[in-house]
This record gives C-alpha cells, structure tokens and sequence, in this order.
C-alpha cells in the first residue's frame, strides 16, 4: 500500500501567511466575504491533512499485518521458507524496495524511531543489484528447467506447495528487470504474465498502459510485428494521449508494409494463441553446449553409465590401497561414469561434520570467484553465481580430519593442494561448464601457486536439494545429484599431464532448497610418486 500525501500544512501556512501579509484595516466586505471564502477554503485543507494522515496510519497499519503475517511464516522455518526461489526473489524485492516504499511514508511526518531503526538495519540490505541478481536468477531457473511464468508466479515448482505467489507488480518489476537488460525475450513472458494477471482482476500500482508499453516494444523487439501492432493499438485504446504510442504504431506498420511488398506477402492477422515459453526462441547466447547442459539439469538426455565394463562390479569398498586409517573402516565406492572414471564415496562426512564446516564457513561467505586464465587472479564471472569460503586448518581440527580423508581415500598428496573452499548455491546459483584445470592457453592460471595444475578434483556434497543443482558433464551426458554425506571424485588430467577435455562440467541452477558443497582441488605437485606419468599422451 502506498499513499502519496501533499504538503497541505505547508501550502496552508503559506496561504495564511500571504493574506495576513495584505491585510489591513480599511478591508472592504467584498473581501471580508472572500476571507469568509478562504477560511472555508482552508478548513477543507485541515480536513484533508487529517483524513490523508488517516490514510496514512491505515496504510502502515496495513503494511504491519500483511509483513507480521509474512514474518510469522517465514521465521516459523526460515531455511524452508528461503527454499522457494519465489520466497527468495520477493525478500530482495521486499527489503530492497517495499520497505523504502515504507519508509518514504512514513517520512512524511516525524517518525524518528522508525527512521533510526531503518537506518541501522539499511546497512544490510540488498541493494537494486541484488534485486536484480534475484530476478534474473528466476529468470535462469525458467530457462533451464523450462517452466513458465505462470508456474513461478503461482508458486507451483517441482515439490512445492508453499503459498508463494508473485503479484500484478512483480511480475512487472520482473519484465523491466530484463526489459532494462535488454533482454526483450524475458521482458516479453513477464509483462505477458502481468497483463494475464491484470486483467484477471488482480490490483495492482503499475496500470495496463504501462504494461503494453514495455510489452508491445519487447515483442517488436522478438520481431513480431503483427502482434507488437496489435498490442500499440491496445495500448493506444486504453491511452488515447500515450506520447509514444501513437509514433510506435505507425513506425510498426509501416515497417509491416515494407517487410510484406518485399516478400510479395498479404497481411496475416496478429496470432491469439497466448504468448508462451516457447511462443519465441531463446536468443542464444555464449555457451555453445547451452541446450544440452540444460537437458542434462533436467535429467534429459542421460546416457547410461556402464560403457566400457558392463561386468564391472558397480559399487565396492575401497581401502585406499590398504591405508591403515581406512583397514575397519573402508570407504563403499560407487561408479557415477567409466570413462573418465567418475566415483562416488557415500558417508565420507559426519552430519556434525558437515554442519561444522557450515557454521566456519557462513561467516566468511562472499561471492565465489573464479581465476582469470590470464593473470591467475581470482575474480568473479557471470557465469559462476554462489558464495563461497576458504578454510584452512588451522581454522578447526574438522578440516585437518577432512583434508586427512581426503589424502587416505585419494592416495594423493594434498599438502600441495588448495585450500578446503566452501560454496553456497541458493535460489539460481549455478556454475555453468567449465574445467578444473588450465588449457595450455592459459599457461600462467596457476603459476603463482607452484604447484602445477590441478590434477584432480574431490567434491563434498553437504547437503541434499529438493530440486536441481546437479553436477552435470555435458560432453559425456552424465549427471550426479547431490547426497548429503557423500563426495565425488574424479582426474582432471591424463598420467600424462595432458589435460582431460571430457570432464567439463557445471553445477546446474538451484531450483527449489540450498545447495552446500566442499572441494579440494589436488595439484600436480607431490604426486609424482602416487600417481606416476604414463607414457602415452591420453593414458
């Protein structure tokens, strides 16, 4: 709710001020009467200060129940309530915005608890970037698990029942989000499902004349110019004085008449079937493996594991070649692919070890980043969207254990490896396909290390997800879904040195939960004993 207040007391003190400036003794009755007037006139003033400072209490009253309500949930199971991408979007949206809304009311009159309150908990809030991020997370999530702006705005994911709904307005903001991105493919379902929702009844502070504006310039942004024509003309029907509207409609058609004379073509009328997921092709974009990565997080398109030994047993213990730490208690080992070998290791850590490693970890989160394969600096990328920390051992005995473990199951040195990183995959992160290890283009990604490149990988699923966040190898079709306790392991680099090019993979978008994962990532170093070069180039 949101009610804008003018400065009545002002304009009356002003009024005041200004006759008592003119007043005199020899007043006629002729402007006695008009003072007589002008009392009048500014007791209406004093009635409409009271009644706006009426609305004013109703609207924050209003925003106390709704947000009390809205807490009362959300604070009764908060990791299950941040589950939902939806709940998540709308809490950015809700403290980035909403509340500012707020306080700006609240504003208009002395209210300095409430001021002082905001400016303290401000310094924690999402900014407009971070609305943006979550946005455009949604919109990740839409694209790659294939699902319409109707089911996100109605709350129904995989799994979900939760009573999360996107409004008239967000799904606006929504549109604008990738509208301003120039992003026109999503600006285009999202102002579709505001217009749907609009004009189903719903209320909302955005008016329909603002929604076909943004929607009939992003669908002729699309290149559908029948539709982009019939949608101006709407817009021009609910807004006779549109300043653009006009212009935009007879550039439209114009083009229209153009493209058809080229082509020899007679106008066909403007399509009615809705505008949909699929009604416009996804531009595409940097990844050249985009469809498949996608079909993969999915769970499309996966090929089966057993290809080199279908008599291989499937799953074994393992005793790290009879380490003495894993002799009565050995590791059950499980194959994920044959070739590159790709294993599962289940119950490598504790729930108390897990939860550990959260609690070191949370209070060092930051956006993840990635090396830049020229300079070897870390820095953050696009296309990697979590937070992630680094822990050393000094940090807790649970990382000596872990690191230990590591060595024993792997029989390779990690005293040469990296730091224990921790990473959180909330609503939309994702890591898209990548390698481990440096490309001979990239000589210099670890040189400052000393170590060489990294030679093998070991991930820690510590956490399970409701929904998405697979590890998915698109060049292979395989992907493994996250199990709390368990780990993955797999080389980057053949005996040789040479790298590995199969093993590009990607941590798919979280759909609905949170994803927690530790990786050790093993270097070249120390390994020439463990793990000695073949001689051949792929052995």
């Amino acid at each position: 709710p949101s009610v804008n207040i003018v400065n009545i007391s002002f304009w009356s003190q002003s009024l005041v001020s200004s006759l008592l400036q003119h007043s005199d003794a020899s007043v006629s009755a002729g402007q006695m009467t008009d003072l007589i007037h002008t009392e009048k006139e500014l007791v209406q003033s004093l009635r409409d200060y009271i009644k706006a400072e009426e609305s004013k209490l109703a609207a924050v009253k209003s925003w106390a129940n709704k947000l009390d309500a809205l807490t009362r949930v959300s604070t009764s199971d908060p990791e299950g309530y941040l589950a939902h991408p939806v709940n998540a979007y709308k809490l950015m949206k809700r403290l980035n915005t909403e509340w500012s809304e707020l306080e700006t009311l609240v504003l208009q009159n002395p209210s300095d608890g409430f001021i002082s309150n905001m400016s303290v908990h401000r310094q924690v809030f999402p900014d407009a970037e971070d609305e943006t991020g979550a946005a455009k997370a949604l919109m990740r999530l839409q694209d790659t698990y294939q699902l319409d702006s109707e089911a996100f705005s109605r709350g129904k994911l995989p799994g979900m029942h939760a009573n999360a709904l996107l409004t008239v307005d967000d799904c606006f903001d929504m549109g604008k989000t990738g509208y301003n991105d120039a992003d026109y493919y999503h600006a285009v379902l999202w102002m579709q499902q505001a217009l749907k929702q609009l004009d189903g009844g719903e209320e909302s502070v955005a008016s329909k004349a603002d929604i076909l504006d943004y929607l009939s310039y992003s669908v002729y942004q699309m290149g559908d110019l029948p539709r982009a024509i019939e949608l101006t003309r709407r817009l021009v029907a609910t807004t006779p004085g549109h300043q653009r509207a006009g212009g935009n409609l007879r550039y439209f058609e114009r083009i229209l008449t153009k493209q058809l004379s080229e082509q020899d073509q007679d106008q066909q009328p403007a399509s009615e079937e809705p505008i949909l997921l699929g009604t416009y092709q996804r531009p595409k974009d940097h990844l050249p493996e985009r469809e498949t990565y996608e079909a993969l997080c999915r769970g499309e398109g996966l090929q089966m594991v057993r290809t080199i030994h279908p008599n291989r047993l499937f799953c074994r213990l393992q005793d790290g070649r009879r380490n003495p730490r894993l002799l009565l208690r050995p590791m059950k080992e499980e194959d994920e692919w044959d070739s590159p070998h790709i294993v599962r290791y289940l119950e490598v850590l504790s729930h108390e070890e897990t939860e550990k490693i959260k609690e070191l970890a949370k209070p060092r989160l930051a956006r993840a980043t990635v090396r830049d394969p020229k300079t070897g600096l870390l820095t953050t990328a696009n296309y990697r969207v979590s937070k992630s920390a680094w822990l050393e051992e000094v940090d807790d005995p649970v990382i000596v254990r872990v690191n230990q473990r590591i060595e024993d199951i792997t029989g390779l040195e990690v005293d040469t490896a990296e730091l224990l990183q921790v990473a959180n995959y909330g609503v939309g992160g994702q890591y898209e396909p990548h390698y481990d290890f440096s490309r001979k283009d990239e000589p210099d990604a670890f040189k400052r290390l000393g170590t060489g490149n990294r030679v093998a990988t070991f991930l820690n699923y510590m956490s399970d997800v409701e929904a998405g966040g697979a590890t998915v190898f698109p060049d292979l079709g395989a992907a493994i879904w996250p199990r709390k306790g368990t780990a993955v392991f797999w080389f980057n680099l053949f005996r040789s040195g040479e790298g590995d090019y199969r093993t590009r993979h990607a941590a798919c978008p979280v759909l609905v939960g949170s994803k927690w994962v530790s990786n050790k990532w093993i270097h070249e170093r120390g390994q020439e004993f463990r793990r000695p070069c073949g001689l051949t180039e792929e052995e």
